[in-house]
């Protein structure tokens, strides 16, 4: 059993507005602000915890992420004008603040972070995917050919190949951390390309934690598949969410190693391949380009350990494409 810390007025009691005076620290913040100020000191004065407050919220019929709050008590953000007013309205509720108190501070502000760029299409990176963006615009959740997943902030990318022993690839496994960079988003899009000789008609899906398998699309002109992983909810914005998933493509011929195209910026990926012990590799090359044509900028071989894995990591990567490139004997 767990329970928040504060006052020794119930927190947890029906939710209204306020019965009683504010200590006056906190009424001059509210009067004065700034609005993440007087957040953070009304929560504090309320004793309630991020989880609780988002709880509390989520009884008024209002969706907002845990990060998102904490992002606007310690000023990192600030609650968009007029999107926000109802979850602000909603913070005065369950605070049990004086109507317009919380509201009155947040007005318009100059944003804090310049505009997200529009990543670039996959076809703009590897002219390997040009032939596949008629598969994608299949897709009604994708706007515009090649731009899907424009509503999530892509963290951390993790992928696991397994190479057998006649040097083909057999399966990736990928985990993701996504964050909701608005209110709504309820899925990922993938895709993959088979290597030289893959049967891409054979190829299959194991949606794992966080998802399960929705549409999925093949083309066989380009080895191409897109699958959509649907969510259990629409993400709240400001909200993370974990999901992974494995492709399983075994009919290709030797794998020349794999590669990711990261059409925005991401702050981890790590790519680890695992060898069968009678098919390992004569050298493995850790590579990035900024576009399929450009000379490689970040090169440096790597090493394959006892257990048939070599492993490259990549920190703050794309847009561009990351990899490993085989070479065989």
């Amino acid at each position: 059993m767990t329970a928040d810390s504060g006052h020794a007025d119930s927190v947890d009691g029906p939710i209204g507005h306020p019965t009683g005076g504010l200590p006056t620290p906190l009424a001059e913040t509210l009067r004065y602000g700034p609005f993440h100020r007087a957040l953070r000191e009304a929560i504090a004065h309320r004793g309630l915890s991020l989880a609780r407050l988002r709880a509390h919220l989520e009884q008024l019929g209002v969706q907002v992420g845990q990060s998102t709050l904490s992002y606007w008590q310690r000023g990192l953000r600030h609650p968009e004008v007029p999107r926000a007013i109802g979850t602000v309205r909603a913070l005065e509720t369950v605070l049990r603040l004086p109507p317009e108190s919380l509201l009155g501070l947040i007005g318009p502000r100059p944003q804090p972070y310049a505009p997200r760029p529009v990543p670039a299409a996959f076809a703009e990176l590897a002219s390997a995917w040009a032939e596949t963006a008629p598969l994608l615009a299949e897709f009604e959740s994708v706007p515009e050919a090649g731009r899907g997943n424009a509503e999530l902030e892509v963290l951390s990318v993790h992928d696991t190949v397994s190479i057998g022993m006649h040097r083909e690839q057999r399966a990736i496994t990928t985990r993701l951390v996504v964050r909701a960079m608005r209110q709504g988003p309820d899925r990922y899009l993938a895709v993959h390309q088979g290597d030289e000789g893959s049967l891409i008609d054979n190829a299959l899906v194991r949606a794992g934690e966080g998802c399960r398998q929705g549409r999925l699309r093949r083309q066989n002109v380009s080895r191409g598949l897109a699958v959509e992983l649907l969510f259990d909810r629409r993400l709240a914005e400001g909200e993370e969410h974990v999901f992974s998933f494995t492709i399983v493509d075994d009919t290709g011929g030797p794998t020349p190693g794999h590669h990711r195209t990261f059409r925005d910026a991401c702050a981890s990926y790590l790519l680890q391949l695992s060898f069968h012990r009678r098919a390992l590799p004569a050298r493995c090359i850790k590579q990035f380009r900024v576009s399929a044509e450009a000379t490689p900028v970040d090169v440096e071989e790597l090493v394959c350990g006892l257990g048939g894995v070599v492993s490259a990591y990549y920190g703050h990567v794309g847009p561009g494409i990351a990899g490993v490139a085989v070479e065989w004997t």
